[in-house]
């Protein structure tokens, strides 16, 4: 008969408890930890005054918080010292609905770090009241582009930056292929971003318009990151999706996505830390 059969199960059930905790631990921590990541896509019809332009891309917050007030999330942008911020959309999320000052909140504080763009993700149509949100945004510094572009100035050259609602949006609005249209009417064939949130959409539509990069979310980073795999299960439950995190190409176009950083719902990551993500443009050379 076995010695001391107590203290065995004692240290079975202290064991269980140990690896619970550390899972929790693990877990916690792959959520909450801010990660920078860094990418230099090359173009050779990058304008020479953009080369070396450094830019912080932003998506899929839903509503989370890093730090008091978000100190933490603006510290790591502002270290970077980015020129440009973007984001990409799904702000808030759906299933928690908006808290009061939050979007303001994250306006002013990217806003004082870099000049800010943001388009609208699906959930903020799925929450309503978006002409609200856009008018908060920009009282607080963020343009915000809904179907529309801008041109951007460095060192004597110029781009131009275009933004899109989400298709979640109103059904009447300037299509994808309206805006390109209107950027190559009024400046001939330049060297041009789009911003536009859902990353599922490049191939078969965003890769045709001619921007030079085109910059996404809405991936979550393929929520789970398994070794050689982009990411596990999409939004619609796909296994194995992609387009869903880093540098892609199609169509001659280049296709940016970023892992976001919160998560949608009841949802969690798994290898997949919340991303600052910093994108060098490169003048590559002929």
């Amino acid at each position: 008969m076995p010695k001391h059969p107590r203290r065995r199960s004692r240290r079975k059930l202290a064991a269980l408890a140990l690896s619970v905790l550390c899972l929790a631990g693990f877990l916690y921590w792959s959520n909450t930890a801010l990660q920078v990541t860094r990418f230099s896509p090359a173009f050779t019809d990058l304008p020479a005054g953009f080369d070396g332009c450094r830019i912080v891309v932003l998506s899929d917050l839903h509503g989370a918080g890093f730090g008091r007030h978000h100190q933490d999330l603006f510290d790591k942008v502002a270290a970077e010292q980015p020129e440009y911020i973007f984001f990409l959309g799904d702000l808030e999320d759906k299933y928690r609905g908006p808290e009061d000052g939050y979007a303001a909140e994250i306006a002013r504080g990217l806003s004082a770090i870099a000049p800010t763009y943001y388009v609208t993700g699906n959930h903020e149509w799925a929450i309503g009241e978006v002409p609200k949100l856009k008018e908060i945004l920009a009282a607080n510094g963020v343009t915000v582009l809904s179907n529309q572009f801008v041109t951007l100035e460095r060192n004597g050259d110029t781009i131009v930056l275009a933004g899109i609602d989400d298709p979640n949006g109103y059904a009447d609005q300037k299509t994808p292929e309206e805006l390109a249209a209107e950027v190559y009417a009024a400046h001939g064939d330049p060297f041009w971003i789009l911003l536009a949130h859902r990353n599922n959409r490049f191939a078969s539509q965003y890769s045709l318009l001619g921007a030079d990069l085109v910059c996404s979310g809405h991936a979550h980073g393929g929520i789970i990151r398994l070794p050689f795999t982009d990411g596990l299960v999409s939004h619609d439950l796909d296994l194995f999706p992609s387009y869903t995190a880093g540098l892609y190409a199609e169509n001659g176009s280049v296709l940016f996505v970023t892992r976001g950083l919160g998560n949608s719902g009841p949802s969690f990551r798994v290898f997949n830390r919340p991303e600052v993500a910093v994108v060098t443009l490169r003048r590559a050379a002929d």
